[in-house]
């Protein structure tokens, strides 16, 4: 399966989501391969550190130039793919291969908004198709002391937004995530008792379902 992780803006932790899923995923022993379509490049640092320091299971991971040339995705059991707007022509061909998008969301009305705007982008793109892609939308980084009642709020409008399936498990902004992907780790790796692993796995759950048994 192809799970492109994209939204129109920077800082939604797309990086982030990307790293640790496609870890949780390599733990669930799926072959994974993940897709760095993002110009800063983040995925592809935090592999590099992660190989450096010779933690396994490796994660391979490629570039916009790699993908281009080609890929076997039945070499795969899930790829997943980080991608921004600020190459749209990569993001329109991430689409148009993906089997599920997801969206991580900050809490905030402006992140509602961009949200709004790429799922009509999105949809616009991958209407045509036989299957189109579920489009599937969560909260990340929920400031846990002052952005519950935003996160309510961003909530309740994800719900009412047309073209989402609304994931319930969210992320907050947990020092496990910044402190594990520094040194090339998921937050499961770090510290597997952190809540905010029980928050990932739940989240992983639901958009990885068939691999819960």
């Amino acid at each position: 399966m192809i799970t492109v992780i994209g939204s129109l803006k920077g800082g939604s932790g797309k990086s982030t989501v990307t790293f640790n899923l496609a870890i949780w995923l390599a733990l669930s022993g799926q072959r994974v391969l993940a897709i760095d379509l993002d110009p800063q490049a983040t995925l592809t640092d935090v592999a590099y550190v992660r190989s450096e320091e010779g933690y396994k299971p490796r994660i391979k991971v490629i570039g916009r130039r790699e993908w281009s040339a080609g890929v076997n995705y039945d070499d795969y059991d899930e790829v997943v793919i980080d991608v921004g707007t600020a190459d749209m022509e990569s993001l329109k061909k991430a689409l148009l291969i993906a089997d599920k998008i997801v969206v991580p969301v900050p809490p905030s009305q402006a992140d509602v908004w961009s949200t709004q705007r790429f799922t009509r982008y999105a949809t616009s793109v991958v209407s045509r198709l036989p299957n189109p892609p579920g489009i599937y939308a969560f909260i990340n980084r929920v400031d846990m002391q002052t952005a519950a009642n935003e996160s309510y709020e961003t909530a309740a409008a994800l719900v009412s937004l047309p073209g989402i399936r609304f994931l319930m498990p969210r992320l907050s902004q947990r020092p496990v995530f910044l402190h594990s992907f520094s040194e090339g780790l998921a937050a499961m790796e770090l510290d597997p008792r952190d809540p905010g692993v029980r928050e990932f796995n739940a989240l992983a759950a639901e958009v990885y379902p068939h691999l819960i048994r």
